[in-house]
């Protein structure tokens, strides 16, 4: 039996968003470092200051950025540079068919809730199973938003040297992100680490032949590899059932 919850009783927890913010604030340091960095990338390119504050309020994605960046300090053109982002950023293409089912309203709002799915807070949310939760994911998504734009204005302002990073060996902070997400993901089984092993093999093999972009597309292949692992019947059934508890606007009857 369920029951239709209140609008109060629907609302978003205070408790989870204060959980988003805390997720959102740690993964958002190591951002702001990064977009630093960016900005500075971008005025020794030339670019208009505004300009690459707009790209980050609008694109939100570090290696995508850094893909635009590195390829026109390469030669080459904004038709490929685009190119080359748009490949960084296809991986959001399987996050996003898997973060849906926590999306609500018309195409309108779902659109915009998926604006907040990045790396950091797609993996923070993550709850095991499929699901995720999505106070910690709006939360998370707009604390990293904010600490990206600023980091790129303040690097744009006081254009430091663009290998400041590296000579600081502050290069080493988003492998250490993800490596921390990595270790930290729920319901971490066998085929979860055969799949990220093969995942980061594969991209590091690759990139001595491609660029960045369509190294980690191949890398991304090495998810097929959970296919060969399917869920025993009984997680399956468990699965079900939680999804049907966790339909929006129901709860189950104590």
């Amino acid at each position: 039996m369920f029951k239709q919850l209140s609008p109060d009783e629907g609302a978003l927890p205070r408790r989870g968003l204060r959980a988003g913010l805390r997720v959102g604030f740690t993964l958002g340091t190591a951002s702001f470092l990064l977009a630093v960095s960016f900005g500075a990338v971008t005025q020794s390119q030339g670019w208009a200051a505004a300009g690459a504050v707009l790209c980050s309020m609008a694109v939100f994605s570090a290696s995508a950025q850094f893909a635009l960046v590195s390829a026109i300090g390469a030669g080459g053109g904004v038709a490929s540079a685009v190119v080359a982002a748009a490949l960084v950023n296809a991986r959001f293409l399987p996050m996003g068919v898997a973060v849906s089912g926590s999306l609500r309203g018309g195409r309108l709002r779902r659109a915009l809730e998926a604006q907040t799915v990045v790396d950091g807070s797609w993996a923070a949310a993550h709850l095991g199973d499929g699901r995720f939760d999505r106070r910690v994911l709006f939360a998370a998504g707009a604390v990293q938003w904010v600490l990206w734009v600023a980091g790129t204005a303040l690097g744009v302002v006081l254009a430091p040297s663009p290998h400041l990073l590296t000579s600081l060996g502050l290069d080493v902070v988003a492998p250490a992100m993800f490596l921390y997400l990595l270790l930290d993901a729920p319901g971490a089984g066998r085929p979860y680490w055969t799949t990220a092993l093969l995942g980061g093999a594969v991209a590091a093999g690759l990139s001595f032949l491609l660029p960045a972009g369509p190294a980690l597309i191949g890398a991304a292949c090495a998810s097929l590899a959970a296919l060969a692992h399917p869920l025993p019947k009984e997680d399956r059934d468990g699965r079900r059932r939680r999804q049907t508890n966790d339909q929006p606007g129901t709860e189950p009857v104590q």
